[in-house]
């Protein structure tokens, strides 16, 4: 793999920390400003809407640029975002220096899998988008844990100025290793709005949200499902995320290899075995062991999901794929959102801190369907699941052309 894909995935892993880790430092972050947690959790829903609407934003602001130059600009605003968070002297100074740090991320991710596919060779295309997720991934197993102890111990500012370093080095490591990759020539604005007429890249991101939304139904609330109905202390927590962020690791990893070879078989049994394993927890939540085990399955078939989503979008959106790519990132955090307020309705509905669950489940297994749709629809149109299909005309298009 390239030495790129290095300077993205470092990129990739202080995005990653900064993201989660501020979960794990709300009551000082509270504590210091004079807010109830509530109030303080505003700092993560802030953060989600922003990857949301900055991920097309971002994009579209960047199409005069290069793709290397872009990333580059996009790193200098996560730095900006996360130096206003160490100094902010108020709570909303904070708030806006999460905004400023959640514009970028979309973006980077976006055009980041439109960089890492391009640097290979077309059948290791999913691997290395997957190289990139990996400094995702490991965040959540060491930048996470790392930085809540940092900020626990030395202060939480301290925590965000760690981060904005890292994206420092990040910054450096795309200027100095990432080659200038000039935009495709004739590729405008329109032809990157003309993906979203294809009906294949609509559903890609229908199963972004839902499959990812699956996942982060049962993790919102993991915390209060393992304490009151496993039984685990408190502290238990930090490592049982842990384990959840090495199954992340495993399992995209093993989602870009497989991706690169059968692409739909990937997503039919990553999100099938995720919708079991969501519902089985119901269950193994009330052991402390089988608990562990699921979080870590979660993780890994949760994120099983990642590479192949994100290539298929790249496939059918091919020649102009740098905002579908984008959307499909804020697509992530739109599912995240959606599950977590679903798994809250249920809970204060009174059905228990085990129901999440089953709402994970319920939307991992409507991924599913949207999957073997999107198979069907192929096959209709006379392509094998999973063929590249070259411009942007939607599948309407194409089967008026087959036919």
């Amino acid at each position: 793999m390239p030495l790129a894909l290095l300077a993205l995935a470092i990129g990739a892993f202080g995005i990653g920390t900064t993201e989660f880790v501020i979960m794990g430092l709300l009551p000082e972050v509270a504590g210091d400003f004079g807010v109830s947690i509530p109030t303080a959790g505003l700092l993560v829903t802030g953060y989600a809407l922003g990857v949301v609407l900055g991920a097309p934003l971002m994009t579209v602001l960047g199409t005069k640029v290069s793709r290397k130059r872009m990333l580059m600009l996009l790193m200098g605003l996560f730095i900006v975002g996360n130096l206003l968070s160490a100094l902010a002297p108020t709570f909303a100074a904070m708030l806006i220096g999460r905004v400023v740090a959640s514009l970028a991320h979309g973006a980077f991710f976006g055009i980041g899998s439109v960089v890492a596919a391009d640097l290979v060779a077309p059948d290791k295309k999913a691997g290395a988008i997957a190289m990139m997720f990996t400094g995702l991934t490991v965040a959540n197993v060491v930048g996470v844990p790392l930085g809540t102890f940092v900020g626990q111990s030395a202060g939480w500012r301290v925590t965000f100025g760690i981060v904005a370093a890292l994206g420092v080095v990040g910054l450096v490591g795309i200027a100095k290793l990432v080659p200038d990759m000039p935009k495709a020539e004739g590729v405008r604005l329109r032809h990157e709005l003309a993906a979203f007429k294809n009906a294949q890249v609509l559903l890609a991101m229908a199963m972004t949200v839902l499959g990812f939304g699956g996942v982060f139904a049962a993790i919102t609330y993991i915390a209060p499902m393992m304490t009151h109905v496993a039984g685990f202390a408190d502290g238990s927590v930090t490592w049982l995320l842990v384990l959840f962020g090495l199954g992340m690791v495993g399992g995209n990893l093993i989602g870009g290899k497989y991706a690169d070879r059968a692409l739909m078989p990937m997503l039919y049994v990553s999100l099938g075995a995720l919708a079991v394993v969501l519902a089985l927890f119901t269950f193994t939540a009330h052991n402390k062991l089988l608990a562990a085990i699921t979080i870590a399955l979660i993780g890994a078939l949760g994120f099983a999901t990642v590479p192949p989503l994100q290539k298929r979008v790249l496939d059918q959106a091919h020649g102009a794929p740098t905002l579908a790519s984008a959307v499909n990132i804020g697509a992530f955090n739109l599912g995240n959102a959606l599950s977590a307020w679903l798994g809250g309705l249920v809970i204060a509905a009174g059905f228990g801190y085990t129901s999440p669950n089953w709402v994970g489940a319920a939307l991992a297994a409507a991924a599913l369907l949207l999957a073997f749709l999107s198979a069907a629809l192929e096959r209709r149109d006379g392509a094998a699941p999973g063929t590249v299909v070259t411009g942007t005309a939607s599948v309407e298009q194409r089967a008026a052309v087959h036919h």
